[in-house]
C-alpha cells in the first residue's frame, strides 16, 4: 500500500507532461480476443506470483481498453519504470557518452499506452531512458555494432520497449519475444500500434513466442544479440537450463538480475554460467553502479555482458 502511495507520488511529478493518446485500431482487440480463448497458463515454470500477474493481464486485456495501460500500477511495477533519480544519473552516463548523437535519437519515447515521461527530460520516460542506457552498456563493453544487429532474441520482452527501440535501430531487424501469453498479447498491443509488423508467425518481423508455440533454433544467423532483463534471473532454475544452453549460440548477450531472487543466489549462479562458455564467449559480471533496488528493498543489481570469441 505505502508502495503504491510512493509510485503515485512519483508519478504526480510528470502531472505538466500530457500525451496524445493514440487512437486504437480496434482490430487489434478482435485479434486478442481470438487468442485469449486459447491461454493456458498451468505451466511448471510459473510461480504463483508470475500466475497471479498473468491473470490480472487478463482482466485487463478482457476490458478492451489498453488506451492507459502504462498507468496501470501493477504494470508499472512489474514492467515501467517512471520518475526515479537513479534513472538521471543513467541519462547524465549517456549524454557524457561518445554515442550521445546515437542514442539522443532512441530515447525519444511515443504515445502509445499514455507513458509516464520522464520529469527531468520529457522527450522520454524513464523506461526508454533505462532500456537504453543498458545497451550502452553492452556497447562499452563488447565490440558490438547495434546497428548491424539483425537477430534478437529477448527472454522476457516486457511490453515490448527494447523491441521498439530496435525497431529504430535497424529496419531490418527479426526480434523475438519470448514470455507467456498474456503478456505477448500486451506486446501485440504496444508494437502494432507503433506500426510494426508483429504476430505469432515466424514471418512476423516482430515474432511473439511462448510455452506453447516456442521451438529451439538449431542455428542462430550472425549479428544476433540475446536479451533477458531481470527475467531469466526470475524463473526456477530447472527452467533456466533450457535457456542457458540457448544462449551459447548467439554472438552477443546482456544480461540484467539482481544479486538475490527469494532463495536462489543470482550472482553466483550467473558466474558459474560465465564459466561453462570459458571456451567460447567472453563474458564479464558488472555491478550496475546506479540500481540499488527500491526503497522498500535494497540490494546489488549486475549485468552479465557476453560476446562470442572469434
Amino acid at each position: 500500500m505505502i508502495e503504491d502511495i510512493f509510485r503515485k507520488i512519483l508519478e504526480n511529478l510528470s502531472f505538466f507532461y500530457k500525451n496524445k493518446l493514440v487512437k486504437e485500431d480496434k482490430k487489434i482487440y478482435i485479434f486478442i480476443d481470438k487468442i485469449l480463448k486459447k491461454i493456458e497458463l498451468k505451466n511448471n515454470s510459473l510461480k504463483k506470483t508470475h500466475i497471479n500477474f498473468n491473470e490480472k493481464i487478463i482482466d485487463l486485456l478482457k476490458k478492451r481498453d489498453l488506451s492507459k495501460f502504462l498507468r496501470n500500477k501493477f504494470i508499472q511495477k512489474i514492467f515501467f519504470v517512471h520518475n526515479r533519480l537513479f534513472i538521471f544519473k543513467e541519462l547524465q552516463y549517456l549524454k557524457k557518452n561518445s554515442d550521445w548523437f546515437f542514442f539522443k535519437k532512441l530515447l525519444i519515447e511515443n504515445d502509445v499506452g499514455d507513458p509516464i515521461k520522464y520529469f527531468l527530460y520529457p522527450k522520454s520516460s524513464g523506461n526508454r531512458i533505462n532500456h537504453v542506457f543498458h545497451l550502452s552498456i553492452l556497447k562499452k563493453n563488447t565490440n558490438i555494432k547495434l546497428k548491424k544487429i539483425n537477430n534478437v532474441f529477448e527472454f522476457g520482452g516486457g511490453y515490448g520497449c527494447m523491441a521498439s527501440i530496435f525497431s529504430k535501430i535497424n529496419k531490418k531487424v527479426f526480434f523475438k519475444l519470448f514470455d507467456t501469453m498474456p503478456v505477448n498479447l500486451l506486446q501485440y498491443y504496444y508494437l502494432k500500434q507503433n506500426g510494426l509488423d508483429v504476430g505469432f508467425k515466424k514471418k512476423n518481423k516482430f515474432q511473439l513466442l511462448n510455452h506453447q508455440n516456442f521451438k529451439f533454433i538449431n542455428k542462430i544467423k550472425k549479428k544476433s544479440l540475446f536479451i533477458a532483463n531481470w527475467s531469466l534471473s526470475e524463473t526456477k532454475l530447472s527452467f533456466r537450463k533450457k535457456f542457458i544452453k540457448f544462449l551459447g549460440k548467439y554472438d552477443y548477450s546482456l544480461i540484467a538480475f539482481q544479486e538475490n531472487f527469494e532463495d536462489i543466489n543470482n550472482l553466483k549462479y550467473f558466474k558459474n554460467v560465465s564459466k561453462k562458455f570459458i571456451n567460447t564467449h567472453q563474458f564479464k559480471i558488472i555491478k550496475n553502479q546506479y540500481y540499488k533496488g527500491n526503497f522498500f528493498k535494497k540490494q546489488n543489481h549486475y549485468f552479465m555482458i557476453g560476446r562470442k570469441l572469434n
